[in-house]
């Protein structure tokens, strides 16, 4: 699978509505059917920052989500929002879903 991490650094002003402001994209990325997971995480530490973890299938899902048009209606309307170009990390993996973090097993 790819998996795929962005920092989102938003504008403190948009900062509270951006679950709404990027809502459309997400509905529409969490359909395709290569989307395993598309899942915003808000920064304890920092409130404009927002964290999205994302993971496709394979090569060709990942195509298909970078080529999509609600792909290309993100890259024109969220940059507005945004206080910086996002940061991204992102690996292809031998798995195709969250293993079990066996060090803090809960029994």
């Amino acid at each position: 699978m790819i998996f795929i991490t962005a920092k989102f650094q938003v504008l403190p002003e948009h900062a509270d509505r951006w679950p709404e402001i990027s809502g459309d994209f997400t509905r529409a990325t969490r359909a395709e059917p290569g989307c395993l997971w598309f899942d915003w995480s808000r920064s304890v530490e920092d409130s404009s920052e927002y964290v999205l973890v994302e993971a496709f299938r394979d090569d060709e899902a990942g195509a298909a989500h970078v080529q999509s048009a609600h792909f290309r209606a993100a890259q024109e309307q969220l940059p507005r929002y945004l206080a910086r170009t996002p940061r991204i990390v992102n690996a292809t993996v031998e798995q195709g879903d969250w293993s079990e973090l066996g060090e803090m097993a809960v029994e």
